[in-house]
């Protein structure tokens, strides 16, 4: 205790520290929790009561927790606690995200070797020891944070019984038509070697070069021609940021409704939105020009013009995705490397598909000269190539939003490859419907879900890597078709249960499937999909996964509560597998919480040296404190914390154990104070004395309506203010003499 503090609570000398000394003393109070089996003994007390369910978010095993996930843990303890404190029985299972491309990354490099290089068993058990040693090191880390929870069985995504049930989800899905295997765009990796989901995309700025590359009219559908203008002197200008794409381009889309111009400029015309004349000049440099003509998008669909590069036509198209934002109007169009050129041009008989870059990124034959070159080198040998042949109008040098892979935070490709999909367009009104019967928490998060689940695209759910849940998928070895029905999945999952998805690969088919099964043409010989699951899809089963197989538990969940950036991840994979699985949302109510960022509001990050690992927290101040900073933050939007606030808290939370502390301590030492002997009724009172218990009585609402609310930072601010206002510097200084 301060000696300010002292001396206004006129206190006598004691020879024990009147201060927590908390990195010391907690590990023995967590210990005795656990020896006393705390938490079955608050589950099995609670025992008959209606259940209160907060389903956790499974971390990912793969490294030490940092503040984020600790603030999360905490915020999951306090309603867990409160719950059971209040009325309900609140069981709470942790759970673990297993499997994934970073852990078969981090397990390859461990034991020295790369992708193919060990048979998949070997892999997937070294990916799975990787995986339980982080599960058993964070275990530990959340329980010394004070977390109580059903740590003797928690959920695993690698458990039997966890894959055995993915496989069944994902059948479902299947069943009802929702799954398909389609050549299309995705994002793809090649650093990671591997497709992607929206989910796994971070933007982040990247500078590039954009370019404005000429394509020569050679038929015009006569409209150039009435203007007296030859159609070899005609040329379409497309913009583009991604000059390795030029290869595969295959047609030019403009927007049917945009008035397009030609610009003359000496003997050769442009042609060109309109209302981006004046930007493209400018980009080239050119400052005298004439505009001749005006003409809608929709005029020039079906003109032909010539790829600069390659003895092929580029027809103009048209397509409502084009904007007017940036470029000329005219887009190029590479149906293989993005999805809204893919589905404009499915429009065209005529076009195909074209996919001039592999698994690495690398420019493969179909590029001709560039075969072989990635995409840095690529950008620049095309580009060179296009000046070389006088097609390239102009360059620009620009920095730009671009996506990246979340796991090695390099810029990704579009890329068309066959893939597994969920169609998301099948049920999106469903889901929408689900989302409006949920309580959102801050309320915005509805609207954010919503406008995520209108404008995604069909979900991306294979992955081209070892350790995961395999696609539970048989093909006909006569005719290649997909078959999937109520007995190859039966057959499937009951294998996992038993055996684990391990079996997938050590496993003949002859030896699980059953023999009546057979293909429409009569094949009864078939081959398995070794690609696996998205680790979202993994995850985002959780709700039957865990809630319907736990017997302590319940579908569904009263609470979800993690991070905001899980209404584009679990939150949205949970929804989208549960419409499909249950008709419903898996959650009555959805919380989310910000950012942990440094003192100053910057986002914390090892070249900027202000982050804060948890356990140093934890040894210098003790864990209660860091609770206290979880306690006292305004959660929902993005938390500060610095040593300043720490030591602040510090203060704080001295100030309100050393008020119950001289409190206990004037109650009398040996036979003291016993409520049952010694207390007597309001009217026997002092009216300084019910003031007193009138204060607390104010307290204790406020207190529980912010943790019906999850607002404890009103909890700890109506705590603290009542320590500090009415007890120490009123009530007991005025009756410290008696």
């Amino acid at each position: 205790m301060s000696q300010d503090y002292n001396k206004t609570l006129n206190l006598p000398k004691t020879d024990f520290p009147m201060r927590g000394n908390l990195p010391k003393r907690e590990p023995d109070t967590l210990q005795k929790w656990e020896d006393e089996n705390l938490y079955e003994q608050m589950i099995a007390k609670n025992e008959g009561k209606p259940k209160y369910i907060l389903h956790d978010g499974p971390p990912y095993a793969n490294g030490e927790i940092h503040l984020g996930t600790a603030l999360n843990k905490t915020l999951k303890d306090f309603i867990v606690k409160y719950k059971n404190m209040s009325g309900f029985c609140a069981p709470y299972v942790p759970g673990w995200d297993t499997h994934g491309l970073p852990i078969e990354l981090k397990a390859m490099k461990s034991i020295g070797v790369e992708n193919g290089a060990i048979p998949p068993v070997e892999l997937r058990k070294h990916c799975k020891d990787f995986a339980m040693m982080h599960v058993k090191n964070q275990m530990a880390q959340f329980k010394r944070l004070g977390s109580l929870g059903h740590y003797c069985d928690p959920y695993l995504t690698l458990k039997p019984e966890y894959e055995a049930r993915q496989v069944e989800v994902f059948g479902e899905m299947a069943k009802r038509g929702y799954m398909y295997k389609g050549l299309k765009p995705v994002y793809w990796c090649p650093d990671c070697n591997t497709a992607l989901a929206e989910a796994e995309i971070e933007y982040e700025n990247d500078p590039c070069y954009s370019i404005y590359v000429k394509f020569q009219v050679t038929d015009d559908k006569g409209l150039f021609t009435k203007l007296g203008i030859a159609k070899e002197q005609v040329y379409f200008v497309i913009w583009t940021t991604t000059t390795w794409t030029i290869p595969g381009n295959l047609a030019i889309c403009v927007g049917p409704s945009y008035d397009y111009t030609l610009v003359k400029v000496g003997e050769e015309y442009y042609c060109m939105a309109a209302e981006l004349v004046s930007a493209t000049m400018k980009a080239a440099g050119i400052t005298e020009y004439e505009m001749v003509g005006s003409f809608t998008g929709a005029e020039l669909e079906h003109i032909k013009t010539k790829h600069p590069l390659y003895d092929r036509l580029s027809p103009v198209i048209v397509g409502d995705h084009v904007t007017l934002e940036s470029g000329t109007g005219c887009v190029h169009t590479a149906p293989g490397y993005g999805v809204e050129d893919f589905e404009v041009c499915k429009n065209y008989d005529d076009i195909g598909i074209l996919v001039c870059v592999d698994d690495k990124g690398r420019q493969t034959k179909e590029a001709g000269e560039f075969e072989g070159m990635d995409t840095d080198a690529a950008n620049r040998a095309i580009a060179a190539k296009l000046t070389e042949v006088g097609a390239m109008l102009a360059t620009e040098k620009i920095v730009h939003q671009y996506p990246h892979c979340w796991r090695c935070h390099k810029p990704i490709i579009y890329r068309a490859t066959e893939q597994w999909f969920c169609s998301v367009n099948g049920f999106k009104d469903e889901a929408i419907k689900a989302i409006e019967n949920v309580k959102w928490i801050p309320a915005w998060g509805e609207e954010r879900i919503k406008g995520m689940v209108r404008d995604r695209s069909d979900w991306c759910i294979s992955r081209q890597r070892t350790w995961g849940v395999p696609i539970p998928i048989i093909y006909c070895k006569d005719c290649k078709k997909p078959i999937v029905n109520d007995t190859t999945i039966r057959d499937i999952a009951e294998l996992f249960r038993k055996e684990g998805a391990d079996a997938w690969w050590t496993k003949d088919l002859s030896e699980f499937l059953s023999p009546e099964v057979q293909c429409e043409c009569g094949c009864k010989e078939f081959t398995k999909e070794y690609d696996i699951m998205d680790v979202w899809f993994d995850s985002g089963v959780s709700h039957s996964a865990v809630m319907e197989q736990y017997d302590c538990l319940q579908w569904p969940a009263d609470l979800y509560l993690e991070g905001a950036d899980q209404y584009r991840g679990w939150f949205q994979s949970s929804l989208l597998t549960s419409v499909v699985y249950k008709g419903s949302a898996p959650y009555k109510a959805v919380c989310t919480h910000g950012w942990v960022v440094d003192g100053e509001g910057r986002k914390m990050s090892k070249s900027l040296g202000n982050g804060i690992m948890p356990e140093e927290i934890v040894k210098k101040y003790g864990a209660d404190i860091l609770r206290l900073w979880v306690a006292s933050s305004d959660y929902h939007s993005d938390i500060r914390i610095s040593e300043g606030i720490l030591g602040q808290l510090s203060d704080a939370y001295k100030k309100i154990r050393n008020t119950a502390r001289y409190i206990l301590g004037n109650l009398g030492n040996g036979d003291g104070f016993h409520p049952d002997r010694d207390s007597v009724s309001d009217d026997q009172l002092l009216e300084l004395d019910r003031w007193a218990l009138m204060r607390l009585d104010n307290v204790i609402q406020k207190a529980h309506e912010g943790y019906e609310a999850f607002d404890f930072h009103i909890v700890f601010h109506a705590i603290h203010n009542y320590c500090t206002t009415d007890l120490s510097n009123f009530y007991l200084d005025i009756i410290k003499d008696r």
